[in-house]
């Protein structure tokens, strides 16, 4: 594993970013290097301290040792995929991750969804494109973290990794808000509805079936889940 670059590209820092306050943490994961490059230079002068792999081993072990707080991932790549990555992060990480994949098939945009990334995407790289995005992610987090309930009304306080910009790894509060971030993603695809409103539908199932909405939204991700696996079953 490159460990001793992946360090030294967190918190790069160059004499047109020296000035600009750190958004957050970024992971980002490409097998082209030149594209990882050029991904790592534009989202660090935009603010961001960067953490890159170009492999999903390498990734995940990363995301586990420096618990940064959005993956952006490529999905075509040798070995683990993107979406195994993603899987991992959402799984035992409680991490949100958008895409960055050249794919825009029925069977690609499905498996998007069905993860519930927070965005997705399309090739050829277009910093200028991709930085605004990370940035509306990154916003759209902030606001689900502030919107969800304290913890211990949801459930009881679980020491888990940091999935929210913003917010200390310990908080109890980071898994319950990255939940509802996927969940809402998830309705975001299913329907076609911009996040804000997928999170007002969020609420509403919430409080029709008189549940947290943390608590609704595992629902929904255990449900995406469970089809997802019925569909791969022969």
């Amino acid at each position: 594993m490159r460990e001793n670059h992946a360090r030294s590209v967190a918190g790069r820092s160059n004499p047109e970013s020296v000035a600009v306050s750190r958004k957050g943490t970024v992971l980002v994961v490409d097998d082209n290097r030149l594209v990882l490059a050029t991904l790592a230079d534009g989202l660090s002068r935009a603010g961001y301290d960067v953490i890159d792999a170009d492999n999903g081993d390498d990734a995940i072990l990363l995301a586990r040792q420096h618990r940064p707080d959005l993956a952006l991932l490529d999905i075509r790549m040798e070995g683990k995929s993107g979406f195994d990555v993603a899987a991992y992060l959402r799984t035992y990480c409680q991490m949100p991750f958008m895409f960055l994949s050249a794919f825009s098939d029925e069977e690609t945009v499905a498996k998007v969804k069905a993860l519930g990334a927070v965005d997705y995407l399309v090739k050829p790289i277009d910093v200028g494109r991709i930085v605004p995005a990370v940035d509306a992610a990154f916003a759209n987090l902030g606001a689900l973290r502030r919107d969800a309930p304290p913890a211990a009304a949801d459930a009881p306080a679980v020491a888990r990794p940091a999935g929210v910009p913003g917010t200390p790894a310990a908080a109890p509060a980071e898994p319950l808000a990255s939940v509802v971030a996927m969940a809402a993603g998830v309705l975001m695809h299913r329907y076609s509805i911009a996040r804000a409103e997928a999170l007002l539908r969020l609420r509403a199932l919430a409080q029709a079936e008189q549940r947290p909405l943390a608590e609704q939204a595992e629902r929904i991700v255990a449900a995406v889940e469970e089809l997802a696996a019925t569909a791969r079953s022969p």
